[in-house]
């Protein structure tokens, strides 16, 4: 059975995961928000985090005036998956995690190798 979280306590989990990257990791982030949806796109419901952006690796001298890198969090596929609040903790930072490493420009392969998944 999946738990249930308001919307607002899902953001608090996110923003407390936040607060574990370490603050030089966390200093290195650029022109990147973070954003909970409660549904991933319709065409992959059990996404759980989404980056849309420019990794830092990929930019340029020519990198300028363009807006900011999105990090989703879905809040609804991940409390589906769980079956506590612990649970919620875990997998809410395992996916802030993944999505900030992207940013950095690490790639699928390497999370998973990590335990990032």
């Amino acid at each position: 059975m999946a738990i249930d979280l308001s919307t607002e306590r899902f953001e608090e989990l996110v923003a407390l995961a936040l607060d574990e990257i370490p603050p030089e990791l966390a200093a290195l982030i650029d022109n990147c928000v973070i954003l909970v949806e409660d549904d991933p796109p319709p065409e992959e419901p059990d996404l759980l985090g989404l980056y849309d952006g420019i990794p830092l690796t990929e930019r340029g001298t020519d990198y300028a005036g363009v807006l900011p890198d999105r990090i989703f969090i879905f809040r609804r596929p991940t409390l589906a998956i769980c079956d506590t609040l612990d649970d919620v903790v875990e997998e809410v930072h395992i996916t802030v995690v993944h999505e900030i490493a992207h940013h950095f420009g690490i790639d699928d392969d390497r999370l998973h190798a990590l335990g990032y998944a």
